[in-house]
């Protein structure tokens, strides 16, 4: 079946391009209905305007109360029936308004294998710790910071002579390529969140 997103981003848009990408491909079976911006300035809102999608803005003012920021984001996600909630890039926690209208709906992306390497800076101290091994996680947001269930994990080497540039120029390609996989998986119906709180990926129908 085809999901309805509605995508909240904060900078470049990256990943919101990349989204945008798999759906013309015929490789993710979702529409965007709407792309929230928590900065006004944030490229991001370019990219959906060039795709002709419809777009919101809110200001630094807004968020001086999380709540009512949050309150007037899910006023905006079930006016346009949004099924799921796609964080691309959102700098910021989601809270009760959003979290309470979409239950296990919230789907966000982090670079880093969590539980590993919370918080915003987490390629930096992945690569700083001397790890081997780091990478990509979707998960499903819940009211703690880059917590939740886990619905998929792909991990990325570090290399000896790496850079953490070129880290995280890798880590954002497999960002990429993982978040719209896991997204048509969700919408194939294939992601259930058992009573324990943990992810089952359900075999393919076909």
């Amino acid at each position: 079946m085809s999901i309805k997103i509605g995508v909240l981003l904060s900078g470049s848009g990256t990943n919101l391009q990349a989204i945008i990408d798999a759906i013309e491909k015929g490789a993710l079976d979702a529409s965007i209905e709407i792309v929230i911006s928590s900065r006004p300035s944030a490229f991001g809102l370019v990219r959906a305007q060039q795709a002709g999608l419809q777009t919101m803005t809110l200001s630094k003012e807004v968020y001086d109360d999380p709540l009512v920021a949050d309150a007037l984001i899910a006023a905006e996600l079930k006016k346009y029936n949004v099924d799921y909630v796609v964080m691309a890039g959102y700098m910021r926690m989601v809270h009760a308004p959003i979290l309470d209208l979409f239950p296990n709906r919230v789907v966000n992306l982090h670079p880093a294998l969590l539980p590993s390497f919370r918080g915003a800076h987490a390629i930096q101290d992945a690569f700083d710790s001397g790890v081997k091994v780091t990478g990509v996680t979707v998960h499903f947001a819940d009211n703690r910071y880059d917590c939740g269930p886990i619905i998929t994990q792909c991990p990325v080497s570090i290399y000896e002579d790496d850079t953490v540039e070129e880290l995280e120029v890798r880590i954002h390609q497999v960002e990429h390529k993982v978040y719209s996989e896991t997204l048509q998986l969700i919408a194939e119906g294939r992601v259930l969140v058992q009573n324990d709180g943990k992810v089952k990926i359900l075999p393919s129908a076909v």
